[in-house]
């Protein structure tokens, strides 16, 4: 998840999330299903996001993150036994179909424009073929638009009621990319792949729709927080997952970093351990101008991913 203010703080205590927000000067407490959640273990909506200097919901351990690898490498190896998954150095690569679900209010507001939706579709692709930076790995994977739905609801455009409307609205398998553009206080939130057996019928991505190319949202207005936010619902972490630890995000060429980038700092060295930080990397929460990559070990990461929970 990613968040408008500068440095978003969330606390869970009993299973509900306290997010609180400088923008209004209170706190806002929601339960799992309809805000910031485990990300692994809740059963209602496991959920990642994008926000500020801090990880906005309670960090993997490392025995969690463990169980999850070992859980994909098992699918993995039984897929390819039956000729079902690529052979060993070898990446998946497909075509994701994406519908985009525009969340109006009653009286429109929120709505974005067809070129905004193609320009965001060509941002994905762009971001994922690693077209940014030489430096950037082309992750296999290429996105296509399935389909888009307008809606004018309000609760729904301030994101509330948002197990109902995404089981009530969501298209597609395992393999289709939904995006619901929504006005919240926070720029994204994902479901990770391996919770999609458990609760398909929520599995996607929510986006604030100022974030897409030519939106209102300064300093995050070039597409790039559904690039973020499609990075975990294709199994990414956060870069910062971890801290300064050797698991860290589960991805050997992302150096670790003790928390998440605001900006663009140059040469920001977080940790002890070896490497900058990655802060150009798709998946810390920098500024859009920012961003130009994934690694070879998050493409990895991907295609395993892919393969496990959703080819």
């Amino acid at each position: 998840m990613r968040s408008f203010v500068p440095r978003p703080l969330a606390v869970l205590l009993a299973g509900t999330a306290l997010a609180f927000s400088p923008l209004g000067g209170q706190a806002t407490a929601k339960l799992p299903a309809e805000g910031l959640s485990n990300p692994c273990f809740t059963p209602a909506d496991p959920t990642s996001a994008r926000g500020g200097q801090e990880a906005d919901h309670r960090e993997l351990s490392v025995a969690e993150q463990k169980a999850i690898e070992a859980r994909t490498a098992e699918l993995v190896a039984a897929k390819r036994a039956r000729g079902l998954a690529p052979a060993a150095g070898r990446l998946a690569a497909a075509n994701v179909p994406v519908y985009i679900h525009v969340m109006r209010s009653s009286s429109g507001a929120g709505d974005v424009t067809s070129t905004q939706i193609s320009q965001q579709i060509a941002e994905l692709n762009q971001n994922f073929a690693g077209g940014e930076s030489s430096q950037a790995a082309n992750t296999g994977f290429t996105f296509t638009l399935a389909g888009t739905y307008r809606y004018n609801n309000d609760q729904w455009h301030r994101d509330q009621q948002s197990t109902t409307y995404r089981s009530q609205t969501r298209k597609g398998g395992k393999n289709a990319l939904n995006i619901w553009l929504v006005n919240f206080s926070y720029l994204g939130i994902a479901t990770f792949p391996w919770d999609y057996a458990r609760n398909p019928s929520i599995d996607g991505v929510r986006v604030q729709y100022s974030s897409l190319p030519g939106g209102s949202s300064a300093n995050f207005n070039l597409g790039k927080t559904a690039t973020h936010e499609a990075g975990h619902w294709f199994g990414l972490y956060h870069t910062f997952q971890g801290g300064c630890t050797s698991t860290n995000d589960s991805v050997a060429d992302t150096p670790a970093q003790s928390s998440a980038t605001s900006g663009c700092p140059t040469g920001r060295d977080s940790c002890s351990l070896p490497g900058l930080d990655p802060i150009r990397n798709y998946m810390d929460y920098s500024y859009d101008s920012c961003y130009n990559q994934f690694t070879p070990g998050q493409s990895t990461r991907i295609s395993n991913m892919w393969t496990a929970y959703r080819a």
